[in-house]
């Protein structure tokens, strides 16, 4: 399950070598890149503006970078919009540009990418301190102890990309306030998914899609948010949510925003369609995924399986007790035709080793059933006793 060379896709089942498998791998939870409304957009754009515009942002922006832009501002209900090719683009070349040589507090479980922009800015001078998840009290007595004059970051996740659950987005954001610090939160795994809360929502994951931030109801006051289409939308770009004055200071002090290549044409394209289909069916995808994440959460709930997962959003992580089990039940669930993310060490502590289900509004019926009755099997095969670090019943 690395490295994998997939030679086909028939919906959200794959090929590998002669074996086919039930895809729940996937992070393209609104099933957008199977959308035959979507794919079509494609053809008329590049046909108008070539596969791929040869020009950096700062020289030259197709048109449909500005009706994304404007589109995407709506949608989040943020002051502004920036985008750029990649979520870990940004983080490399915002979080420094952001911090300068001032102090970064960042989450203790943060993201990869998020640690390694970070990094970055800790090489051109600025302070990093990691705060325990979760414990905003540890985070308010780092802030209140910090130097006094100097430019203040926290780095967060929105929705975790392993647990599948949200900060404390309310308090994060109070504490911020109070010591005049700005909040940066990655929420590549909520937008799409998550948004804002109405009488007509069509399931607790909201309404629009339109992100962590509007989902628990905050503004963007102190709060740049960052996120991607490569997940929900199933694009290759990425988008910062934030003042106009800030958008205008990257655009000079971004390198990718000055330097790199743009997103292909065909990205900018399924972008665009994606607001249309996401307007006009979203939440009834929305509805589906999420009854669809609740089956597979109620038999992991029946079984006694320790995952993490307290959100109901789709992403399942299902820790081992024993770490040296992984290769066993990885081969275990491949053999049963089911596809997922495996988390061994030293990719993560050996605690937190096990694998990742992910839910996608493209599973069928049929395969959520597969995966759960692969479940049930996975338990007779390995006991829970040696298995599970503990039970949700």
């Amino acid at each position: 399950m690395y490295d994998a060379v997939i030679e086909e896709v028939k919906g959200r089942r794959i090929r590998i070598g002669d074996h086919w498998l039930a895809d729940f791998a996937s992070c393209n939870y609104l099933g957008f890149d199977l959308e035959p409304e979507i794919i079509d957009s494609v053809d008329a754009s590049i046909r108008k503006w070539g596969t791929h515009p040869s020009w950096s942002r700062l020289l030259g922006n197709p048109r449909m970078y500005i009706d994304i832009e404007e589109r995407l501002t709506e949608l989040l209900g943020a002051d502004d919009t920036l985008v750029l090719p990649t979520i870990t683009h940004i983080h490399m070349s915002v979080i420094p540009a952001i911090a300068g040589r001032g102090d970064i507090f960042l989450d203790g479980q943060a993201h990869r990418t998020i640690y390694d922009g970070c990094m970055v800015a800790r090489g051109h001078g600025a302070t990093l301190r990691r705060y325990p998840t979760g414990d905003v009290e540890a985070l308010d007595a780092m802030l209140r102890a910090a130097p006094k004059g100097n430019t203040k970051l926290i780095c967060t996740d929105g929705v975790n990309s392993m647990t599948g659950n949200p900060p404390d987005l309310v308090a994060l954001a109070a504490v911020a306030r109070n010591h005049g610090a700005l909040l940066y939160v990655d929420d590549a795994h909520g937008f799409g998914v998550i948004g804002e809360r109405t009488e007509a929502e069509t399931s607790p994951y909201g309404s629009r899609g339109n992100s962590l931030v509007r989902h628990v109801g905050e503004t963007y006051d102190d709060i740049i948010l960052v996120g991607g289409f490569s997940k929900s939308y199933s694009s290759l770009l990425a988008f910062i949510a934030l003042p106009t004055w800030l958008k205008d200071h990257l655009k000079v002090a971004a390198a990718p925003y000055l330097y790199s290549g743009p997103s292909p044409i065909a990205s900018l394209a399924t972008v665009l369609a994606g607001f249309d289909v996401n307007d006009s069916r979203g939440d009834d995808i929305r509805a589906s995924l999420y009854r669809k994440a609740a089956k597979v959460l109620e038999t992991t709930s029946e079984l006694g399986l320790s995952t993490p997962n307290t959100s109901g959003l789709p992403i399942i992580e299902v820790p081992l007790r024993n770490a040296d089990d992984i290769d066993a039940v990885g081969r275990f669930l491949y053999e049963e035709g089911i596809y997922v993310t495996l988390a061994a060490y030293p990719l993560v502590p050996r605690a937190e080793v096990g694998f990742r289900v992910q839910i996608t509004a493209a599973n069928g019926d049929d395969e959520i059933d597969e995966l759960c009755g692969t479940l049930h099997r996975l338990c007779d095969r390995f006991p829970l006793q040696r298995m599970l670090q503990q039970s949700l019943a």
